[in-house]
């Protein structure tokens, strides 16, 4: 017969062991960042942009690490704080093989800006890297 303690630890192990795996499960089904195209990448990014969303654009990262999800947030944050509106996105030099994002659009104020971001390929994803694009 099991006593009260034992039964315990055995139900905490139990506990732990169903966490670790749901961890495990949720990580090994995680599509990896990026989109499965270039015109795929061009309309999320747009999406994400315009949309103000941190996630979406974490997602399209090609970051080391963990810190997609902060630098998007800043991201986000500069759009916002510039009221930053009539965000598209152009693929460069080619649709089907780019090189580079180049993103236009108004401030608050009017103004027009744009600005190069790298794209990157690795394993058939496509993601922006914050690397200089290649000319």
């Amino acid at each position: 017969m099991l006593s009260r303690r034992n039964a315990t630890v055995a139900a905490a192990v139990v506990v732990a062991v169903a966490w670790i795996a749901s961890i495990t499960v949720t990580v090994a089904h995680q599509d990896p960042p990026g989109a499965a195209s270039p015109p795929e990448l061009r309309t999320e990014l747009t999406a994400a942009l315009s949309g103000r969303d941190a996630d979406a654009l974490a997602g399209l990262f090609d970051v080391p690490g963990s810190g997609g999800g902060d630098l998007a947030k800043d991201y986000v944050g500069v759009l916002k704080d510039g009221n930053a509106r009539d965000i598209s996105v152009q693929l460069s030099p080619d649709e089907h093989s780019p090189t580079a994002a180049v993103v236009h659009g108004k401030t608050g104020a009017g103004e027009q800006f744009s600005y190069r971001l790298a794209v990157t390929s690795s394993k058939g994803r496509w993601t922006i890297a914050f690397t200089p694009p290649i000319p």
